[in-house]
């Protein structure tokens, strides 16, 4: 009961589904009863005298004897219901020997019937009558555990929870717990168990059986138990010898021994659960090994004693060897007639064994005696450490790896030779009487068994998975066996495709409990067990049932092969007389294929696939006297004399003629002395078809576990093989073997599904070849390719000759296994055709999925689905066929032009298409002796070149990659010549077809090749009539070997008809790697590129625009030497404007350039800012050097301007110093003075003469020294006149900036082109600018992206421009110059970064002032223009834009506030600054305002000085002061008519609390930037002023300016403005002509004089 699952049968009526059939025994006579219940039977369940149904519907019936329902008669009784279940859905019944069970839909247990040994799980009662909940309470006590299903022995239930796990209640060691009170009432868990993954449970009469899955690498998934519960012992125990680990979980708690007379109690060594070794016989082991069946030792005696262990079972010498060997083991100590001819020989033979390896002779695995000599004399210890080592190599747990660390197993895994099986027949009589006698010799098993056993499992070895590729060299080395060879050809875990929900596990462990009189727990003696332990010898073997009778076992493998053991008192094992303690092979016909079993009292029940579909019924065990047979429900009684009345039992199973009859049987159950089958009617075919699939692919997968274990196995254990095949086809052959392993596990798993479907649910809905249909196909297409691969590289005929080694002369195994029916075929076609075979079982698929579907109703989903499964299936088997046919192809044109040339171009997944050996293809102007070849694979198109008379006709080929190959046809022309154009990355060829059919048929055969290996999927046979076009664009990798500047460069990307085109990856062997855009085939667009510098062993890196394969546009260019340069390139040399910075502050010479570059070279105006000397220089600059006008600052205030050449000062210029000692003359260096010049002294001194020197390090002078009289003014005037000639103009600077904003709209030179243009241009930057940030949108902010979407509009720009417009393109201009992305937004960023270079750290030098204000106007200038040739019709600088004429009434009066504003002219004036200053100057206001406070610091530290002495003064002593007029003076009066005299005390104390509105405005003056700004806070100021006059006068007031400029001085004064000059100074400086005369003009001179007034102001 595997499946989880419970499906009801389906909407078929009643009397088709699920029919019951009972009866007893096996005699011909025999007529099975039918039992009539009015719904389908699912499950049945029976015990000693009573049985249970679950029906359809989840009701429950019992029938049999019933004696707990408390009737006064007992009576058998026909079927009746457990009304005490109705309202439940059950659906799962169990039945013990006197008790029955059964699990609802929600998991929740009810038990009825006997409870004298707790059996049922209520306590204080002795028998249950009706069905009775039984709760299993979680760890916590607070919930239950859902339950699975159950199975109930004689005296105990076990029950298997949603979780997996065994839950057990009832009396004796069966239950698994460790109890030392019985009965146990309560269900408990069976710890034991806990943590692996249990799949399903059964009970005998005192013993219990469990499914479990094998823990993989991956299935651990709760802590696994490490201690024994009861003894406290470690479960697994590692022990170190030498250099390696011995691991053993042979830890057997005492307890678990039932107490029996002859076992001394302290006994703790268990005798060993592993198999005993076989003897292995090899041409190159000098001795076979001599193994022994593991003594028990006594207690008394010690290690020393183990040489004289005894030898129960012995080994024959193999009857081909004639060397001498130990003679047969002596026997058991009880028996004294040895047959051996001396005594004395084995014990010399023992004690040199044990010399040589005294420590390994009594390995950790529970005493089992490892003696195995070999010619290197150490072989035993050898092995072990293998052993261990492979152990921990694969690190698996413990537990789930002991079989394959059983010795055995290991050498038959490394000494693969044929083992010869032995036989102990001889031995058997005196063998059965010793098991009899002795617990004490209890022995893992007879060789009988041993031999029965191993001979099915003979060439069946499977290996740790992925042993070997773990296990060192140097160990194997150390076997001395190099000559063998294994391979691990067991999928684990997750190589298969095998999801471990979905498709069912083979990876299964039996493990047993409870008493073992009858070797029933098949650890090959008679122990019992308290706790579960896994039987060894049936790991691996993929069982998927377990059923349990009395006092046998039995096991039903995924191979349909039945193992069983333990009691054969009736025959009921199937097999030989004599009862079995370890699982051996029940004996049944070639070709019967088991796939269900049940066991009862004394009989087996085998439900097995025959030569038809429908499913047969064997039976072994008991007969029942004829005077039973008839009445199923007969009373039996006498049970003791049963067997003599009983007529005999079989021999081996035998089959039931009676069940053809029964129609198709889906499940057998036994119980008692019953036999019960369920059989479904085959209603429109569908049953049978289910049965089919089912049975076809059970026989499939055991076909393939033949081929598996008989062929292929064999071929890749031969030694020679790598010498025969060479390596490559090795390994073809071992990944061969690795698919095949793969197919054969996943058909294994779909067996056990389709077979547990045919048990259960009888549907289509949970067919999971319909569900995962791709895990099919993709496994059968990988296998067929690699079949394909293996025949194309000559594999199979390679293998002729070993295999003449293998399979002898006549290869009737081959021709058996691959179905051949030809006469005498050869060995090669024989293995082409057996690895050929597994793909044609797709056919079959089809087939059967075909025949499924006609069950259904065309209209219904299910036909659908079975439909498209079934063309699904068919499709992919042409396309296999064509696989097998391609491959064949291939095979052959090898075979048929063999040579260097064809050798070098054979790879395995080459396949052959079309070549034109017939001449069929030819080049265009070939010359007459040349000889073309054309060969198109599946990957490439080869050409071949030669020259005719010449004996190897083809000296060369090139090889064309389909990928990026390009073919079409040449137009047909009047010369007839049927041409194809063929274009690949460096060549093209014209290729000249024989006849336009073979040009049309070579044309497709390229195109749909090109087009397979795009895309890398086989095309169906349909489309192939088709003429399908591959893309013309297309990803793909290719490396270059002839164009010069790409050569053996790799690139990876997308293709446009030969070149590179889109995105991609360009990487060169000297490690340049570019990345990025390509166009016809050259790096275009933005990309990055990394060159590798040799010398500095660093990288250069280069991120930005490319064009035609150079650097071309914006980019940033990290120099491998630190140096970053970051800015305009062009045909990859730095070109227009430009920054580098080099150098940490901390290294050698840290500066930065920002400028003009021409061909790599600072060339044009730039600024240079030498950090580490203190110096700026702005100026012209050629190739790298200062040349031209420029300026240099320092850190220590000296300014100089003047001519450069040869980066030098050379030539006239002006030098000032901070104390502004001034020279004017001529300079020859750096600071050197040399020639005539005037040299002035702050006071206005001068020298004139010759000077020579440098400054400040005393100069030489040859002159006159004058001290003019002079006025102030004057002298200032002349200072000023000198500054600024010598320096560059403000026009000239920064043209590159300019110059690239204009090629941004697409202009040559400012000015010259077409603005719809420009404003295209501006579109198309936006949005790719866009779309490569939206790649990484980190760079953008929310208010940046906002800013981005109002720009996608063009504003409209042309027409006339109305004041609406013109705030519009003011918007606009805001925004655009508010993103880098606009061409305008660029400019001004680059403009403001040039400008804080300049004139932020030592550019903060007052002297450069008036350039700093010059460059502004400059830029204002400069951008208005760009604005103007976007916006066409805006008037020139100072034109007007008139007032709208038809104004209502509320426009017209915010027109006169504005024209009062601006000035007494109607219209708005426009003009660059009022325009753009609001965008430019915040930005540039910083070091600009530092400049002006720097050059007005003397000024305003006098006015300061005077502002804070009159602020001293409270407002009325200061109004007073400055001369306000009494009637301006606000006076708050407290009282209505006070005297004269109180006014004054009242107001002489208060401070700034006159005008104060007006002041907290004028204050506002510091926060703003532009000058029109500022104007406007001054008009406010006065406005506020105003006001408050008018308030006080209470009347319109108008100024004159003798009363207003004492009020305003106050104002002023009591505002205290830190750097009011440098604010007069700066909007004097920039503020808008058009304004100067206007009202903003007379307040601006009105806050002018009250600057000066301050200043100058004497306090008497």
């Amino acid at each position: 009961m595997m499946e989880p699952q419970r499906k009801s049968s389906g909407d078929d009526d009643g009397g088709e589904r699920g029919l019951l059939h009972c009866w007893r025994g096996y005699s011909y006579s025999m007529v099975p009863e039918r039992l009539l219940l009015p719904r389908p039977v699912l499950q049945v369940a029976l015990g000693a005298q009573h049985g249970v149904l679950l029906v359809e519907g989840g009701q429950v019936y019992s029938f049999g004897e019933l004696p707990w329902k408390q009737t006064q008669v007992l009576q058998t009784t026909k079927p009746t219901l457990e009304n005490a279940l109705s309202g439940q859905r059950v659906v799962a019944v169990a039945a013990g020997s006197f008790h029955s069970g059964a699990v609802t839909e929600d998991g929740s247990v009810h038990m009825w019937g006997d409870n004298g040994a707790g059996q049922c799980g209520l306590s204080g009662l002795s028998c249950v009558p009706n069905p009775t909940p039984v709760a299993l309470p979680d760890t916590g006590g607070a919930q239950t555990v859902p339950v699975l299903e159950l199975a109930c022995g004689e005296k105990h239930s076990l029950a298997l929870s949603v979780q997996r796990e065994v839950w057990a209640w009832g009396s004796g060691c069966q239950l698994g717990l460790n109890a030392t009170v019985f009965p146990v009432w309560k269900p408990q868990k069976v710890e034991q168990l806990a943590g692996r993954y249990v799949l399903q449970v059964a009970c005998g009469a005192s013993h219990s059986l469990a499914l479990v899955r094998c823990l993989g690498p991956e299935g651990v998934q709760r802590p696994p138990v490490d201690k024994c519960n009861q003894c406290n012992q470690l479960l697994y125990t590692m022990t170190d010898k030498e250099d390696h680990v011995i691991i053993s979980d042979s830890h057997y708690c005492p307890m678990g021994v039932e107490a029996k007379e002859e076992t001394a109690p302290t006994q703790t060594l268990k005798t060993s659960p592993s198999e005993p070794i076989l003897p292995s016989h090899s041409s190159s082991t000098s001795t076979p090994a001599a193994p022994t069946s593991d003594p028990t030792l006594d207690p008394v005696s010690g290690p020393q004693d183990s040489q004289k262990a005894r030898l129960t079972n012995g080994v024959q010498p193999p009857p081909d060897s004639d060397n001498p060997v130990p003679p047969k083991a002596a026997a058991s100590s009880v028996v004294k007639s040895s047959p051996y001819p001396d005594e004395q020989e084995v014990k010399e033979y023992l004690r040199k064994l044990s010399d040589t390896s005294q420590a390994e002779a009594k390995m950790a695995a529970g005493g089992l005696h490892a003696l195995q000599p070999s010619s290197s004399g150490r072989g035993s210890s050898a092995l072990n450490s293998l052993v261990s080592s492979c152990a921990s190599a694969v690190g698996e747990r413990v537990a789930s790896t002991y079989e394959a660390l059983s010795l055995k197993r290991m050498m038959n895994f490394y000494l693969p030779s044929r083992l010869e099986v032995l036989g102990g027949a001889a031995d058997n009589t005196a063998e059965r009487v010793r098991r009899e006698e002795s617990v004490q010799a209890k022995k893992s098993s007879s060789t009988g068994d041993i031999h029965e056993e191993e001979a099915e499992g003979l060439r069946r070895r499977l290996s740790l998975p992925g042993l070997l590729s773990q296990v060192s060299p140097r160990l194997l080395r150390k076997m001395g066996r190099s000559k063998t060879r294994a391979f691990a050809l067991t999928p684990m875990g997750g190589v298969a495709p095998e999801d471990q929900e979905v498709f069912p596990t083979l990876q299964t462990e039996v493990w047993s409990w409870g008493h073992g009189e009858h070797g029933e727990l098949g650890h090959g003696d008679n122990l019992a067990r308290l706790q579960p332990l896994c039987i060894k010898s049936l790991n691996k073997k993929k069982v998927i049932r377990v059923a349990a009778g009395a006092h046998h076992s039995i096991a039903v493998t995924a191979q349909s092969q039945v193992y069983s053991w333990g009691s054969n008192l009736s025959g009921q094992l199937g097999h030989m007389e004599t009862p079995s303690s370890v699982p051996r092979l029940a004996k049944l016909s070639e070709g019967i294929r088991v796939w269900d079993a049940s066991a009862g009292e004394r009989h087996t029940l085998l439900l097995a696939d025959g030569d038809c579909i429908q499913p047969i019924i064997y039976y072994s065990g008991q007969q029942v006297k004829e005077g039973e047979e008839g009445g199923v429900m007969e009373e039996e009684k006498e049970e003791e004399d049963e067997e003599e009345r009983a007529g005999g039992y079989t021999q081996q199973a035998v089959l039931l003629p009676f069940c053809m009859n029964f129609g198709y049987v889906s499940s057998v159950v036994a119980g008692g002395r019953r036999c019960v089958a369920l059989s479904d009617r085959n209603i429109m075919g569908f049953i049978a078809s289910l049965h089919e699939l089912a049975s076809a692919e059970r026989k499939f997968y055991c076909k393939l576990c033949e081929v598996k274990s008989h062929v292929i196995r064999p071929l890749l254990e031969l030694e020679s093989l790598t010498s025969v095949l060479g390596p490559v086809a090795t390994d073809l052959l071992q990944t061969l073997a690795g698919r095949f392993s793969l197919l054969d596990h996943l058909t294994g798993q779909h067996s056990v599904s389709l077979t547990g479907n045919v048990r259960r649910g009888r549907d289509v809905k949970s067919l999971l070849i319909l569900e995962h249909a791709g895990i099919f196909l993709d496994l059968y297409n990988d296998y067929c390719s690699a079949v394909g691969s293996f025949y194309v590289m000559g594999g199979f005929h390679a293998l002729t000759k070993p295999s003449l080694d293998i399979f002898g002369k006549s290869p009737e195994l081959l021709q058996r296994l691959s179905e051949c029916s030809e006469e005498n075929p050869a060995t090669a076609d024989l293995l082409v055709a057996l690895f050929y075979l597994p793909t044609q079982h797709l056919h079959e698929y089809g087939r059967l999925l075909l025949k499924l579907a006609t069950c259904f109703e065309v209209s219904s989903s299910d036909y659908q689905k079975l439909q498209d499964s079934c063309s699904r299936f068919e499709a992919w088997t042409l396309q296999l066929k064509r696989k097998r046919k391609e491959a064949e192809y291939t095979f052959h044109f090898w075979k048929s032009f063999p040579g260097k040339m064809t050798d070098s171009l054979r790879k395995p997944h080459r396949r052959l298409i079309y070549e034109s050996s017939n001449k069929s293809l030819t080049v265009q102007n070939a010359g007459r002796f040349s000889v073309n070849w054309f060969i198109l694979f599946n990957d490439s198109l080869v050409h071949a070149q030669g020259v005719a008379p010449c004996k190897n006709l083809f000296s060369t080929h090139h090889i064309f990659a389909l990928a990026t190959l390009w073919v079409e046809p040449s137009p047909e022309d009047d010369s007839g010549l049927h041409g194809l154009k063929v274009v690949t990355p460096e060549e093209t060829l014209t290729l000249l077809a024989s006849s336009s059919a073979e040009k049309s048929k070579w044309l497709r055969a390229i195109n749909q090749a090109v087009d397979q290996a795009l895309s890398g999927v086989r095309q169906d046979t349909g489309s192939s009539g088709s003429k399908s076009e591959p893309p013309i664009s297309r990803t793909a990798s290719y490396t270059f070997y002839k164009d010069v500047r790409l050569k053996d460069a790799t690139y990876e990307g997308y293709w446009l008809a030969g070149k590179p085109h889109g995105r991609g990856i360009l990487k060169w062997p000297d490690g340049r790697i570019y990345t990025g855009s390509f166009q016809n085939g050259l790096e275009d667009g933005f990309g990055e590129f990394v060159a590798p510098n040799k010398t500095l062993n660093k990288d250069d890196f280069y991120q930005g625009y490319w064009k035609e394969g150079k650097m071309h546009g914006f980019g940033t260019y990290r120099y491998a030497s630190g140096e970053v340069y970051d800015g305009s390139f062009q045909d990859g040399m730095r070109q227009g404007h430009g920054m580098v910075r080099s150098g940490k502050h901390n290294t050698s010479s840290p500066s930065v350039f920002i400028g003009q570059w021409q061909q790599d070279k600072k060339t044009g105006y730039g600024v240079f800012d030498d950090i580490t000397k203190g110096e700026k220089y702005m100026g012209m600059w050629q190739d790298h050097q200062r040349q031209g006008m420029g300026v240099v600052v320092t850190q220590f205030g000296l300014y100089y301007e003047g001519v450069f050449k040869d980066n030098k000062m050379m030539g006239t210029g002006i030098l000032v110093s901070e104390d502004d000692t001034t020279y004017e003359g001529e300079f020859s260096d750096e600071w050197t003075l040399s020639g005539k010049g005037i040299l002035t002294m702050p006071n206005g001194d001068y020298l004139e003469g010759s000077f020579s020197g440098e400054w400040g390090a005393g100069l030489k002078v040859t002159g006159s020294y004058f001290k003019p009289n002079l006025f102030d003014a004057e002298k200032d005037k002349n200072r000023s006149v000198k500054l600024g000639r010598l320096r560059v103009r403000a026009e000239e600077k920064w043209q590159a900036v300019f110059k690239e904003c204009w090629s941004q709209l697409g202009c040559e030179a400012p000015g010259q082109g077409e603005h719809w243009k420009a404003w295209e241009n501006i579109a198309v930057a936006l949005t790719s600018n866009r779309q490569q940030i939206q790649d990484s949108p980190e760079i953008l902010s929310r208010s940046h992206s906002k800013a981005l979407e109002s720009l996608e509009v063009i504003p409209q720009h042309e027409g006339p421009i109305t004041i609406e417009r013109y705030h519009s393109i003011r918007l606009y201009l805001i925004n655009a110059c508010d993103t880098p992305l606009h061409p305008l937004g660029r400019l001004v960023e680059t403009l403001v970064a040039v400008y804080r270079m300049t004139y932020v750290g030592v550019g903060a030098n007052r002297r450069l002032l008036p350039q700093a204000v010059d460059e502004i106007k400059s830029y204002l200038g400069r951008i208005f223009q760009i604005v103007r040739f976007l916006f066409p019709d805006l008037p020139e600088e100072g034109g007007l834009i008139p007032e709208p004429t038809e104004s209502p009434p509320d426009s017209k009066q915010e027109a006169s506030t504005d024209t009062r504003a601006e000035s007494p002219k109607p219209g708005r004036v426009v003009s660059s600054s009022a325009l753009l200053l609001p965008v430019l100057l915040p930005r540039l206001y910083p070091p600009l305002f530092t400049l002006y406070a720097l050059e007005k610091e003397k000024e305003d530290d006098m006015y300061w000085e005077c502002v804070l002495r009159l602020n001293k003064q409270p407002d009325l002593a200061l109004l007073a002061f400055l001369g306000v007029q009494q009637k301006f003076w606000p006076v708050s009066i407290p009282t209505p008519l006070p005297a004269p005299g109180e006014k004054q005390p009242v107001i002489s104390s208060t401070k700034d609390a006159c005008f104060a509105s007006a002041v907290e405005t004028l204050q506002q003056i510091s926060t703003t930037f532009t000058p029109s700004d500022k104007l406007q806070v001054i008009q406010l100021t006065f406005e506020e002023i105003t006001q408050k006059v008018q308030s006080l006068l209470k009347q319109d007031f108008l100024w004159s300016m003798d009363e207003l400029f004492p009020v305003f001085l106050y104002v002023v004064l009591r505002a205290r403005i830190r750097n009011l000059g440098s604010e007069v100074s700066l909007i004097e400086d920039l503020m808008d002509p058009c304004v100067q005369h206007g009202e903003h003009g007379i307040m601006f001179t009105t806050l002018k004089a009250c600057y000066y007034q301050i200043q100058h102001e004497k306090i008497t």
